[in-house]
């Protein structure tokens, strides 16, 4: 869908029908008084009688067909006091949604509704468009075209009052496209079926788009990533006939090349059995998306690159299968990490945090970061504390944990802190090696995070996000279907924006 522009004022919008977010108990046109001139037939309508306003209520009122504006879609959103801007993105969401049931083509989004509404002005043009796009979202690759399935609009105008489209507001309406096509991008690399997309099949994916959108990208293969000492990556994958890969990416654009880069690191297991620890089989087909991290890693990037943001970033994804076969890790054995530590394997299917530590080490043996975030779908005890609407933060930085939790907040991504809890550290030791990757059941995610800090060197600014519970949404709602959320893309985008 197009994001287009209109100005000059609601005399001179055009579109098949305008969305009017609008709260509860205030009357729809005190409150969007450019309706009075867009769509004045409104005041004798009789549906208006009963729109009321309450969050999560659509109206749909037409007027003559041959109207530039020909229909409103009243978008109730609540009590003002009560309205947020995860309100706003879900309410329009919906309207979207409505709009593409009907077959409409065209919709008209009015700014100046969005200035009355609490959230700031720019930020809610930005989040209203990202939110009409991920609406429209759909993973119909692999089926057949459906005549009877309903067309997505062609448009979505965001018009303005004035008789130009102010910079701001344009460059937020631009953002909030990107920032869609940055979570599409994710969702369609999760959702691929794993027979399609495997650690080579995500790197070819990843060069692809390096050459379309303008940034680097480098592919280590086993040869290589045994050269560099990566025993942990290499064992997550040696189960499997597909051999692991670290997929190298880095936005660096002119004159910021020598800038301490922001180190994004994400976990890619392309499709995660447990291995040897084989995982029950209820719901193992969803471990096809057990490479979110290292997808939202590279929309992130290749958003960057798009919109040409000046910022030196880099990305690594782990890639690898986890599977069980004659040449598969064991639990007992042992590994040699990237920092030349040896690793104790208690639990094969603790495989995520093997494939980050050698990734983690490499980040910092090659560059002098700003910042390392890696973010993984690391633990189910991390989704068994915080369920599946919230995301783990750990760090000891306490403002870099601030960035991430507020650049997550504005997009509607949200962290709730855990702790370091450096005793623990004690179950982490190994009889036989430097370091046992996991420690008991209890505070798993604590532990988990504790192993992946030990491959942190003094002084580098670092944070573990831990999205499992919110990487996969169970029931379809107006922001995502059933399946991958692509939770995170947002955060490490709007992150990288603004730097660290």
């Amino acid at each position: 869908m197009d994001i287009r522009f209109q100005n000059l004022g609601p005399e001179h919008w055009k579109g098949e029908v305008l969305l009017a977010p609008a709260c509860q108990g205030e009357a729809l046109l005190e409150q969007i008084p450019e309706l009075d001139k867009v769509a004045p037939w409104l005041v004798i309508a009789p549906a208006m009688r009963d729109f009321k306003g309450k969050q999560g209520e659509l109206t749909l009122v037409h007027g003559h067909p041959d109207l530039a504006v020909p229909r409103v879609l009243a978008v109730g959103l609540g009590p003002r006091e009560k309205v947020t801007t995860d309100i706003i993105r879900k309410g329009i969401a919906a309207a979207v949604q409505l709009c593409r049931k009907q077959g409409y083509t065209s919709m008209v989004l009015p700014e100046p509704a969005l200035a009355k509404l609490p959230g700031g002005r720019e930020r809610l043009v930005e989040e209203c468009v990202c939110a009409a796009q991920l609406a429209l979202y759909r993973f119909t690759t692999l089926k057949k075209a459906d005549d009877d399935e309903a067309a997505d609009p062609q448009w979505l105008a965001v018009a303005f009052d004035g008789q130009e489209v102010p910079d701001a507001a344009h460059a937020a309406a631009r953002r909030g496209e990107n920032s869609a096509w940055a979570v599409c991008l994710a969702r369609d690399l999760a959702t691929t079926p794993p027979n399609l997309l495997y650690p080579e099949m995500l790197a070819q994916k990843a060069q692809e788009l390096a050459r379309e959108k303008g940034f680097k990208c480098t592919v280590l293969d086993e040869k290589e990533l045994e050269r560099e000492g990566m025993g942990c990556l290499m064992a997550v994958g040696q189960g499997s006939g597909r051999p692991p890969r670290l997929i190298v990416l880095e936005h660096a654009p002119e004159g910021h090349g020598q800038d301490k880069p922001l180190i994004l690191v994400g976990k890619g297991v392309t499709f995660d059995t447990g291995g040897i620890s084989l995982k029950p089989a209820a719901n193992m087909h969803q471990m096809k998306a057990d490479m979110t991290g290292a997808a939202t890693v590279l929309a992130t990037i290749a958003a960057l690159a798009q919109e040409d943001a000046p910022r030196h970033v880099i990305g690594l994804m782990a890639c690898a299968e986890n599977m069980p076969g004659g040449r598969a890790m064991r639990p007992g054995d042992v590994v040699r990490a990237a920092n030349g530590d040896t690793v104790e394997i208690q639990n094969t299917d603790a495989e995520g945090r093997l494939a980050l530590c050698d990734a983690l080490a490499y980040a910092q043996k090659n560059w002098i970061p700003a910042a390392v975030v890696d973010i993984a779908t690391l633990t189910g005890a991390c989704a068994v504390a915080l369920g599946t609407q919230v995301a783990g933060l750990f760090s000891d930085d306490a403002d870099l944990a601030e960035r991430i939790r507020a650049a997550g907040g504005a997009c509607g991504e949200e962290y709730w802190p855990l702790p370091l809890w450096k005793p623990y550290i004690e179950s982490l030791k190994s009889e036989v090696a430097d370091i046992c990757h996991m420690g008991p059941r209890e505070g798993g995610a604590i532990n988990a995070a504790l192993f992946l800090q030990h491959f942190i060197q003094e002084g580098v600014r670092w944070a573990h996000l831990d999205i499992a519970g919110v990487d996969w949404a169970a029931k379809a709602t107006p922001l995502a279907p059933v399946g991958p959320t692509a939770f995170g893309a947002r955060t490490l985008l709007d992150l990288a924006r603004g730097g660290v």
